[in-house]
C-alpha cells in the first residue's frame, strides 16, 4: 500500500522535464523492474561561493514508487550544495514519502544513483575534483550497466529510445 505522499508525488510530480543545456546529466536503470531515470541539474553558487544545485528536473519511466522517488529527490536537493545533496539517502527519500513497500525500496536507491551520476557528469566535464565516494559509486553503477547490457539487451534498447525522446 502506498502512502498519501507517494500517491501525491506520483499523480502530481514536481520538477518533471528536461533542462536544456543541463550542467550535469545522470541516467540509471534497473533491468529487472524496468525503471529508467534521467536527471538533469543546473549548477549555481551560493553566497559562500559553493556549487549548488540551482535547478533539477527528471524524466522517469517506471512505477508510482519510481516517479514519486524521483520527484521527492528533486524537492530534497534543490538549492543544496553537492556535499549536502550527496548525503541524501534512500532512507531520506522513503521517509519523506511516508514509506515505500519493501519491494519498491530500490526506486529510492535509483534516485540517489541518478543524482550521483549527474554530479559526477558535472564534475568530470568541468575537470573538477571528484570525491572518492562519488567516483566509486559511479564505477559500480557503470559496471552494473555493463552487466545489464549483456543480460538485458532489449531493456537497454528501450532505455536508449526513451532517453533519446523517441
Amino acid at each position: 500500500m502506498y502512502s498519501e505522499k507517494v500517491i501525491e508525488h506520483f499523480q502530481h510530480p514536481r520538477n518533471v522535464g528536461e533542462i536544456e543545456k543541463a550542467d550535469g546529466r545522470g541516467k540509471v536503470g534497473n533491468p529487472i523492474c524496468g525503471d529508467i531515470m534521467k536527471l538533469y541539474i543546473k549548477v549555481g553558487e551560493n553566497e559562500k561561493g559553493e556549487k549548488i544545485i540551482e535547478d533539477i528536473k527528471f524524466k522517469t519511466l517506471g512505477c508510482a514508487a519510481a516517479i514519486a522517488s524521483s520527484s521527492m529527490l528533486t524537492e530534497l536537493v534543490k538549492g543544496k550544495t553537492f556535499t549536502e545533496a550527496l548525503k541524501i539517502s534512500k532512507n531520506d527519500i522513503t521517509g519523506s514519502l511516508g514509506g515505500l513497500p519493501t519491494i519498491k525500496l530500490h526506486c529510492s536507491v535509483l534516485a540517489t544513483e541518478a543524482l550521483n551520476e549527474a554530479i559526477y557528469d558535472y564534475l568530470s566535464k568541468n575537470k573538477l575534483s571528484i570525491p572518492e565516494e562519488v567516483q566509486k559509486k559511479h564505477e559500480r553503477i557503470q559496471e552494473e550497466l555493463k552487466k545489464a547490457e549483456k543480460q538485458y539487451k532489449e531493456f537497454i534498447r528501450v532505455q536508449e529510445k526513451f532517453l533519446e525522446g523517441k
